[in-house]
């Protein structure tokens, strides 16, 4: 008989982006291994990105809760007139009005760890009976937002169930709430909350070696390290990549571009080496792209030539795309938390075997994992010259297709047999 556990969760389709798919695979392979996954997630979420293809993933055996949330930005927009206030927007506006900046310094020091604090309660008091009765063997809670931490402390405190807390990213060290005006205080108490999750969680996961190592540098105990993977079942049956032909170069980026991910230092290099003798090349972005960034583009007319925005399209839709490429662009962050940075979208583009180009830290953990499976390390921001060479290299070959070694381990059911063994409450290696 399987053993049960709940998956706390605020991302869930018809949510998008690399959080919701992180669990979505889980709950999908979970079974395989011994454990029934059921999840609770809010009714109401005000989340940014919406993937409706991804709901027909949820298998119709899963159980899923969803539960009524309140959140500030709906008051908010309100005041605004306006819809879809989310914090990363507000942040990214150069022109904020009194009651903007107002918004950011309330979330700042009054919501704290995150405006889904008011989920707390209310959730806790509606799962601690069913907990208590012995309908969970464990739990699991996922952040950001590292508020659903704190249902997962306080069960944990009421019922003493076997609790994993899971890290997406960092949360004192993380680099976003150093674009928030926050005060000391509320800086402390941020680190006061994580210490008692970090304490209190049986068992303690994240994303990336980064993350791992500066956990448990805070926590002083061991933290798990889960990437994040790739389904073979996303991939069409029929996939085929286009058939590489010399001086010619399609790039293709999938994800979001924000202020924290600046393509601009791989398009003007690509500029530069490609403009004076016109050769054939061209970059899509398939995806959501900052304001910021399309009004640079359209503010060059040989990057608006040559350069494509295909929008937010379905998960299901990229692989046309994909197809298309003659090879896959990351653009990691260049930021505090960089060294870390591993985009869930590596491992569906190393699953295509289709060449990656990465902007990065050379160092970091994006690059390593590259670096083992055979492919190119990833490139400097600032490396002008060597963003050109490759470039160039990728430009003039023919039969540009990936050897990689061996992959496996990032599969997402090879990922969740070893979730399984954490929560038997076994280590893994």
């Amino acid at each position: 008989m399987s053993k049960r556990v709940l998956i706390i969760t605020y991302y869930w389709p018809p949510s998008g982006g690399s959080g919701v798919q992180r669990w979505l695979k889980f709950a999908k392979y979970l079974p395989e291994a011994g454990w029934e996954p059921v999840i609770f997630t809010p009714e109401n979420p005000d989340f940014d990105l919406k993937d409706e293809s991804l709901e027909a993933e949820i298998s119709p055996q899963l159980e899923v809760m969803k539960f009524p949330i309140w959140e500030p930005y709906q008051l908010l927009d309100k005041l605004r007139g306006k819809k879809e206030t989310h914090p990363g927007r507000l942040l990214e506006q150069k022109e904020k009005g009194w009651l903007e900046k107002a918004a950011v310094w309330l979330r700042a020091n009054l919501m704290v760890p995150d405006p889904r604090i008011f989920w707390v309660k209310p959730s806790v008091k509606f799962l601690t009976e069913l907990v208590k009765s012995g309908q969970y063997d464990a739990i699991i809670t996922t952040g950001p937002p590292h508020s659903l931490h704190l249902i997962g402390r306080d069960l944990k405190r009421k019922t003493g169930v076997f609790w994993l807390a899971d890290f997406r990213d960092p949360w004192s060290q993380w680099e976003f709430l150093d674009k928030l005006p926050m005060q000391k205080y509320v800086k402390k108490k941020h680190a006061e909350l994580e210490q008692s999750i970090l304490k209190e969680a049986n068992v303690v996961t994240t994303i990336s070696p980064t993350f791992q190592k500066d956990l448990e540098k805070l926590a002083q105990r061991k933290v798990s390290l889960l990437t994040n993977g790739f389904d073979l079942a996303d991939i069409p049956t029929d996939f085929k990549p286009a058939v590489k032909k010399s001086r010619r170069l399609n790039l293709v980026y999938s994800g979001i571009i924000d202020s924290i991910r600046n393509p601009m230092p791989l398009l003007l290099a690509m500029k530069e080496e490609f403009k004076p003798l016109e050769e054939e090349v061209s970059f899509t972005f398939v995806g959501r792209v900052s304001d910021q960034v399309q009004a640079q583009i359209e503010d060059d007319s040989w990057l608006k030539e040559h350069v494509k925005m295909a929008g937010y399209i379905s998960h299901e839709e990229v692989f046309e795309f994909y197809e298309k490429a003659d090879a896959l662009v990351l653009i990691l962050t260049n930021t505090k938390n960089a060294q870390g940075n591993i985009p869930g979208k590596l491992f569906e583009y190393l699953a295509t075997k289709i060449p990656i180009l990465a902007l990065g830290d050379p160092k970091g953990d994006t690059s390593k994992i590259l670096v083992n499976i055979g492919s190119e390390p990833a490139i400097s921001h600032s490396d002008h010259v060597e963003i050109q060479v490759r470039l160039r290299k990728l430009f003039e070959m023919e039969d540009l297709s990936m050897q990689v070694s061996s992959i496996d381990h990032y599969s997402r059911k090879n990922l969740s047999t070893q979730l399984a063994h954490l929560l038997d409450g076994n280590p893994i290696s």
